[in-house]
């Protein structure tokens, strides 16, 4: 490094520090005591990421930067205001974003090198236009179901895996052609093209209450994709940022496809939306009675220990505030509470407990699903609040669910 010149050797310290920012970032992140200072160091080595970047010798022409920039603000800053309720299809919108610039880099870079691309270059610039692809679809379709622009069922027939893995073998097959003969040009929109409906058609399957492993999944897709433009494009710090955030991504998958008793193989392909179902006997109608948190919380008294089980229902009803009003009366009344969260609770990964810091509960009653499951033959009550989707009643008599 000391052979470096000033501004490379500046450049190459940036990038080191944002580096580091990120994995801190991450680590913070994962507990909800030490989230904002992560979100802090996640912000602040973007930007040193960002300034690093801009001082590269490579840089000509400012202006097109500049307007990308207020572009991106005049997007992002109302991005960052929606309801808390809309932070799922916010989520699942960046990720588009995000997908759509690898896109476009991929495709520049292709154009800009053909026909003299090493192999090695041309599969991995391969890969990166594929996962960019099939994310950008993917992420739109998500961000729509999540806002009922589209219907939120899923859409399932026959053969439907069979189809899905057909279009992304296809793609693999035409990324190999182009491998072996990058002059061939004519393939390349191929591989735009074909990851494009494969994105959409592995997101109609996809039922709302599955979008929290959904999201997941494609921020490891995204993340993937980043890494390989980095490799495109000789950037260390795109390879480790797009690496640690695929490789997050799919293990936080992995993890929400076991809590709700899902397979890997389900999640890798995205077939969701398969679900275990229990036959049920007639209910008996009952009517809807209302209670104030107090009143809810003298109907409580009694217990000595309640765990709160929130789900997307609170959300929707942005119910979190009445819900720490029933926290407040039932402590002071000396009852023990705590809130169980389910990985996938809500639309998103981490939405129960935004919600509820934004109510202000304490950051250590949050308790997630392998924590709260052991507290549960000592609880008293356990009060499921818009959370039917993730409670599992016949964990009681199948030792094999969860």
């Amino acid at each position: 490094m000391t052979n470096l010149p000033g501004t490379e050797q500046i450049i190459e310290i940036t990038y080191l520090i944002a580096t580091a920012l990120f994995i801190l970032s991450l680590k913070w992140l994962s507990s909800p005591t030490t989230a904002r200072r992560g979100v802090f160091a996640g912000e602040l080595g973007m930007l040193l990421a960002i300034a690093g970047t801009l001082l590269h010798h490579s840089i000509v022409e400012y202006k097109w930067i500049l307007i990308a920039l207020v572009l991106g603000t005049i997007m992002g800053v109302p991005l960052g205001e929606v309801a808390m309720t809309a932070v799922p299809q916010r989520t699942a919108l960046s990720h588009a974003f995000g997908a759509l610039c690898v896109t476009l880099v991929g495709t520049a870079e292709f154009y800009l090198r053909t026909p003299d691309v090493p192999r090695f270059m041309m599969g991995v610039l391969s890969l990166e236009v594929i996962l960019g692809s099939l994310t950008f679809a993917g992420s739109l379709m998500a961000a729509g179901k999540l806002q009922e622009v589209l219907p939120q069922r899923p859409v399932t027939y026959k053969g439907q895996n069979i189809v899905n893995l057909g279009l992304l073998g296809v793609s693999i097959v035409v990324a190999g052609m182009l491998v072996a003969h990058p002059e061939k040009t004519q393939l390349f929109p191929l591989i735009v093209g074909i990851p494009l409906l494969f994105g959409v058609m592995m997101i109609i399957p996809i039922g709302g209450a599955d979008m929290p492993t959904v999201i997941s999944l494609l921020n490891s897709y995204a993340g993937l994709s980043a890494a390989a433009m980095g490799f495109v494009l000789d950037s260390k710090l795109l390879i480790i940022a797009g690496a640690l955030d695929g490789a997050s991504g799919l293990i936080l998958s992995v993890n929400m496809s076991k809590a709700m008793n899902r397979s890997f193989s389900n999640v890798l392909f995205g077939a969701f939306g398969q679900e275990q179902t229990v036959a049920a006997g007639q209910q008996e109608a009952r009517p809807v009675r209302s209670a104030t948190p107090e009143e809810a919380a003298a109907i409580l008294a009694a217990a000595n220990k309640v765990v709160i089980v929130p789900g997307y229902g609170m959300a929707v009803a942005q119910a979190q505030h009445k819900v720490r009003e029933l926290y407040d009366a039932l402590t002071k009344r000396g009852v023990d509470v705590k809130f169980g969260i389910h990985p996938v609770a809500g639309r998103m990964p981490g939405h129960m407990n935004v919600l509820l810091a934004e109510a202000d509960i304490p950051y250590d009653k949050l308790l997630d699903m392998d924590e709260i499951n052991g507290d549960f033959p000592q609880t008293d009550v356990a009060l499921v609040i818009g959370a039917n989707d993730v409670t599992n009643p016949a964990a009681r008599t199948d030792a094999a669910s969860p």
